[in-house]
């Protein structure tokens, strides 16, 4: 493990500064320049521009990205109205993802449209071994989506789309940060360094990316140590005109100190190491002059190793290996009144664990959609998934969605979908001394229906929706008495009441005031559930169901002036349903000369000592400095 001691820090701000060159052009960290209306959203089938979408969707793309006080990618989430990260380590350690009230299980996530599908737990979802600077952007679906995405989007979907490089260069950042208090069991400096390297070749052909990246830290209260290290690969091969062939794989090793992360506060000395390797392969080939065929596969492999006290594992010690291949071939076909889509897909979930057991789980799946395009203003999407597994035989998820441009920048829109969740294995066959799995458990299943408002103009967007979700069968980890082990159980329908408004604005480059440009965001949530407990239960206490939010405020504003230099303050308040409201509070400065970019920022201003899951507090006050450093090949 790398240890930081208490002269590490100025040394390496000394060597910080000493890289910077000065010159009367700034740099990019991206080549792309775009608005959010010309966006398209990456359906797998149907995909249609941001502005024409009839579902609460946000879009966090590499601008934004630039902008916000974050080393991870669990950390540009927290950002996201409506999506609620429940961190248990910082810095891209451990961390559970849910959107609108749901739990870290519902939310399916997909990188550049492949499922990233953990059948052990929900717990490792965000175990990606990728880095802000690879991140083109992040496209936020929410709600029920079983119809376009198939099972375990039941409150919606994450999808996180990598750069397509343009050019050839390479991106190099460097940071280094502490709260600068002491471990006095080890006097040591709590703190951390990261190190990024993402490059990039493009040629008429063919385009490649290569990232890189580690983060090394002491941790910040005992027993919280993390060795986090990243590789990602992908290339995108042309093959014709319209015919495109895409590869990608990435490997992640995540050694943190698991200190009040499941078991608390009898796991105050805990390890967990977390392995992941990903691979996938898509294709983009036009068949006809109106048919697209998207066919795709991808494998997943995970090993997951908890041991309670980390150097006695012979005491206690859980070894999860899993293995998911998940292949499918998707069609698109355009017709005079819209567009067809037809699609199937296989699953396959195995698992290896000296506590749940061998088992494997195959699913089927079959998509159809229809997007009706024929009336002026006006669009309807009709769409179904077909689902089969031996355990819970067949299901049918329909969905529906329409749209109406009531004025060039007003759009209304309604829609009403399903979406379902099958039980991890853990879920299933856990057997721990607090902790008992339930192998009769069912599929969680939720009927969502929205209405909302939608304004796009230039350099502003607005969108604001009223929601409601029932989820019937709903699986949370119950127990009937304090000394009893927790279990899960389908004890639940939750009705939940939600609203959201989300503004994003941005103004690049100010006409009126030279040099200046503006990207702010403001975003409100409110969640009400009211849940119901099913007749012959007699849990008295819940796990997970009561730690979702109940308010959620977001704000978030960077200026860029005098051609060098940003600013940036970010806000963000939140109040759980089971737990103390509070505000976390962020700033950064950046300044940008020639090549090099150097940047401070300083997180939870206010050393606000906050809870995010289970009883894991996480960091107070907390300093950072950075440098980057990017060249780019001229054409």
């Amino acid at each position: 493990m790398f240890k930081i001691n208490s002269s590490l820090l100025p040394i390496t701000f000394s060597l910080l500064l000493s890289t910077l060159t000065f010159s009367q052009d700034t740099i990019s960290i991206t080549n792309k320049d775009y608005s959010l209306n010309e966006i398209i959203i990456q359906g797998n089938r149907i995909q249609l521009p941001f502005s024409q979408q009839n579902r609460d969707i946000v879009v966090i793309d590499s601008k934004v990205i630039e902008t916000l006080p974050v080393k991870s990618l669990n950390e540009i989430l927290s950002y996201v109205p409506g999506v609620d990260i429940r961190q248990r380590s910082p810095w891209g350690g451990q961390a559970d993802v849910s959107i609108n009230g749901g739990s870290f299980d519902q939310t399916l996530v997909l990188l550049n449209g492949l499922k990233i599908i953990d059948p052990q737990t929900g717990h490792n979802m965000m175990n990606l071994p990728i880095s802000p600077d690879a991140i083109e952007r992040i496209e936020i679906m929410k709600g029920a989506a079983a119809s376009a995405y198939g099972i375990n989007a039941l409150n919606g979907v994450i999808n996180i789309i990598t750069k397509q490089p343009d050019a050839s260069g390479i991106i190099v950042s460097v940071n280094g940060g502490s709260s600068f208090e002491k471990d006095t069991v080890k006097n040591r400096l709590y703190g951390g360094l990261g190190m990024d390297v993402t490059a990039s070749l493009a040629f008429d052909k063919s385009q490649h990316l290569l990232s890189l990246s580690t983060t090394q830290s002491t941790g910040y209260r005992y027993n919280t140590p993390m060795n986090n290290n990243k590789a990602y690969y992908q290339n995108k091969i042309n093959l014709g005109q319209q015919h495109h062939l895409q590869v990608m794989g990435g490997f992640i090793y995540n050694d943190f100190g698991a200190n009040g992360f499941y078991a608390a506060p009898f796991d105050k000395d805990s390890r967990e190491i977390i392995q992941t390797g990903l691979i996938g392969l898509k294709g983009d080939f036009k068949a006809l002059e109106r048919w697209t065929i998207r066919p795709s596969v991808n494998y997943r492999y995970n090993h997951d190793d908890y041991i309670f006290v980390r150097d006695h594992p012979e005491i206690y010690e859980n070894n999860h290996f899993t293995n998911v291949i998940d292949a499918s071939i998707n069609n698109s076909i355009a017709t005079s009144i819209g567009t067809v889509g037809v699609g199937v897909e296989y699953r396959s979930e195995i698992i290896n664990s000296n506590n749940l057991g061998k088992w494997t789980r195959d699913n089927y799946g079959l998509f159809a959609e229809f997007s009706f395009t024929r009336v002026k203003n006006f669009t309807a999407n009709l769409g179904a998934y077909l689902n089969y597994s031996k355990f819970f035989n067949w299901q049918l998820l329909p969905s529906l969605d329409l749209g109406y441009q009531i004025h060039s920048n007003w759009r209304l829109f309604a829609n009403v979908g399903t979406g379902n969740r099958v039980p991890t294995y853990t879920d299933w066959y856990y057997v721990g001394p607090q902790n008992i799995g339930n192998s009769k458990l069912k599929p969680e299943n939720a009927l969502h229906t929205e209405g909302g408002i939608k304004f796009n103009f230039k350099e502003l967007t607005i969108s604001t929706s009223y929601f409601y979700r029932l989820t019937n069968d709903a699986i949370d980890w119950v127990k009937d008495s304090l000394n009893a082990p927790w279990q899960p159980q389908n004890f639940q329908k939750i009705n939940l009441n939600g609203f959201t408004f989300s503004a994003d604005y941005r103004l690049i480059k100010s006409k009126s005031i030279k040099d200046v440009s503006v990207i702010a965001g403001l975003s409100y949530t409110w969640l009400e559930p009211k849940i119901l407990r099913h007749t012959g239960q007699n849990a008295q206490f819940s796990h997970y169901t009561f730690d979702n939010l109940r308010n959620q405020l977001i704000g978030r504003v960077n200026i860029g002036f005098l051609k060098y230099f940003n600013i940036g303050i970010t806000g963000r308040f939140e109040e759980r349903v089971s737990y103390k409201s509070y505000i976390l509070l962020d700033a950064s400065l950046s300044g940008t000369f020639a090549d090099v970019q150097i940047s401070f920022t300083f997180n939870n201003l206010l050393n606000v000592t906050y809870i995010e899951a289970g009883a894991t507090p996480l960091p107070g006050r907390w300093f950072n400095i950075g440098v980057k450093y990017q060249f780019w090949k001229k054409k």
